[in-house]
């Protein structure tokens, strides 16, 4: 950019040309500057707008239109130094010049210099910042590797295990229990996103239930893969901690107990409660009742309070002062805790908080733990991202159904999983059926896709003893045939069943009922029993001969015989679960 061009003389630097435009709320640079001066910068305008200036030359004054709409006139140019046209100077109606005023020109020209250069310094100070900023939180954050390398998913549903230990590291601490605990598995939440992001659902399992934990694989800080052998019929909460067990152990053991495949995990001690609530300025909580729990330390009068810190763990930890006094009251706490703190963390008050926001990211990467796969700030953003799709009222909070050990007797120690109404709410978590009410565009093609089944199943129904089926396995799973063609002999009274062993071409992803016309009436018996979907049977044009056997082939949403196939259009009854938009949650 030559500055000593035509109209461009007095000495006027090209960096001291950016100026600022109110109607824009951004710098321009303006190369008419000598010609028609304009607002001076004000440097807080750069730095709030977080915009690079932008380059938005006006026309050259000598090429203006006349008033009048006459044609352009070329600008005058000078003989020589002395006859050459000051810049800044305008010709008056008698063809004199007017004077320029130098000392105001050269003070103008003093604070275009010394705001133009804090601009730039500014500029490139949040530059650096950014990154140093950047490079703060990726430090923050601990990883581990599980040896389960998912990337980040941007597409088809999430599942992130999230898992809260009660090891008791960490300043104020070691006075809650066991202050040599390890770090079990205390609260274990599995949040699930809809493949279309339109519904949530975050399944809280209890740590006191009694299952299996599979075999292990972990990574040992040699570099070498050491598998800690599974267990049987022992405490949830065991799947971390217990043997050297890692993440990856609750990660495999949720897998099994659930048919969802975990994506990701994070993993948060007490001092994550305690920075989180206070990072977002606090969470709104209620009781119902005044509560004095002396081994959680909380102290809380009835009503509505807003905790962080010490008081927001005392919170989510206590139990022996609400509902049973035991693990499940506790779990509801934590369901009100972490809505209400869904709710803070996506109010204005917090987005448009840069603090907050500072607080809060710093906060969440400073004592999170999670897998590699999410192991840095910018995979993080991306999973926040798919997350945040997602609106409140479409996410529930949701317990796992247990019942009460019989082997415990009258102590009630533990509860084992209470598999009729556990199956069922896995199922609608495995196909992204919401437990909040859906869209009323989805509630229309549920509705369609209702009427299209009622259609094909009406109709009546062949006894049992005169349905003929062979049973082919493409679930994956060893024995499923058997299984299945075992329960309809034994349990269901279909006499004519038969195995016809693994399925033609391998594993399937669906099950799917093949049947000739005129045994409409048997598919109709199977479809009942088994709970199968519309899109699971499939007819034939031409009928079939009175002793022909229709073909079964079990699929991977196979899950046992008995469980139907298909997921509940609503959830069990009896199901514990909070709306994550329900604010007027309190604990009794």
């Amino acid at each position: 950019m030559d500055a000593q061009g035509r109209g461009r003389a007095g000495g006027i630097d090209p960096a001291d040309q950016w100026v600022f435009d109110p109607e824009t709320g951004s710098y321009e640079l303006r190369l008419d500057q000598a010609g028609e001066p304009a607002p001076a910068p004000r440097e807080t305008s750069a730095a709030t707008s977080g915009q690079a200036p932008r380059t938005s030359p006006r026309p050259p004054t000598s090429s203006r239109p006349k008033p009048g709409g006459g044609r352009t006139v070329p600008g005058q140019r000078g003989t020589g130094a002395g006859g050459r046209r000051a810049a800044g100077a305008k010709a008056t109606a008698t063809g004199r010049r007017r004077p320029k005023p130098k000392k105001k020109a050269a003070a103008k020209k003093k604070v275009l210099m010394w705001t133009g250069g804090t601009i730039g310094l500014v500029l490139v100070v949040c530059s650096v910042g950014g990154y140093l900023l950047y490079q703060h939180l990726n430090d923050n954050i601990d990883k581990i590797d599980v040896g389960i390398n998912n990337g980040v998913f941007t597409k088809g549903p999430i599942n992130i295990l999230v898992i809260g230990t009660d090891k008791r590291s960490g300043k104020g601490n070691t006075g809650y229990g066991d202050d040599g605990s390890v770090g079990h598995a205390d609260t274990t939440v599995l949040f699930h996103v809809s493949e279309d992001r339109t519904n949530a659902t975050a399944l809280s399992i209890p740590r006191d239930m009694i299952t299996d934990i599979p075999d292990c694989p972990t990574k040992q800080k040699n570099g070498s893969t050491k598998t800690i052998p599974g267990s049987k019929g022992v405490r949830f909460n065991e799947s971390l901690g217990q043997e050297d067990r890692d993440p990856g152990c609750t990660w495999r053991t949720v897998e099994q107990l659930t048919g969802l495949k975990v994506t990701h995990f994070m993993m948060a001690d007490f001092n994550a409660v305690k920075e989180l609530s206070s990072a977002v300025g606090g969470v709104e909580v209620c009781v119902a009742k005044d509560i004095n729990d002396h081994d959680s330390h909380l102290k809380m009068a009835k009503g509505r309070h807003t905790v962080e810190g010490e008081q927001a763990l005392a919170f989510v930890r206590t139990r022996h002062s609400v509902g049973f006094g035991g693990d499940l009251s506790r779990i509801e706490l934590q369901q009100q805790f972490l809505s209400s703190m869904l709710r803070k963390m996506k109010s204005g008050d917090t987005l448009t908080n840069p603090k907050k926001l500072y607080d809060l990211s710093d906060a969440a990467t400073n004592s999170l733990t999670v897998d590699t796969g999410i192991g840095s700030i910018s995979k993080l953003t991306s999973l926040a991202k798919e997350l945040r799709k997602v609106n409140l009222k479409n996410v529930t909070f949701a317990t796992v159904p247990v019942v009460d050990n019989p082997a415990d007797g009258k102590t009630r120690k533990t509860v084992i999983l209470d598999k009729p109404k556990a199956e069922p709410l896995f199922a609608m978590v495995r196909q992204d059926v919401s437990l909040t009410e859906a869209k009323e565009k989805e509630k229309k093609e549920q509705e369609q896709a209702d009427a299209k089944q009622a259609a094909l199943l009406q109709g009546p129904k062949a006894e049992p003893a005169k349905v003929r089926v062979k049973v082919f396995n493409g679930s994956g799973r060893v024995g499923a045939a058997q299984e299945t063609v075992a329960w309809m002999q034994n349990g269901k009274g279909m006499a004519h069943t038969a195995n016809g062993g693994n399925a033609p071409g391998g594993k399937k992803d669906k099950t799917l009922l093949e049947f000739a016309p005129n045994q409409a009436d048997q598919a109709r018996r199977i479809a009942e029993d088994m709970g199968l979907p519309v899109d699971a049977l499939k007819q034939s044009t031409a009928d079939a001969s009175p002793t022909a056997e229709m073909t079964l082939t079990l699929g991977a949403d196979f899950k046992g015989a008995g469980v139907p196939v298909s997921a509940p259009k609503k959830a069990p009854e009896g199901i514990q679960k909070v709306e994550a938009d329900d604010e007027n949650i309190c604990a009794k």
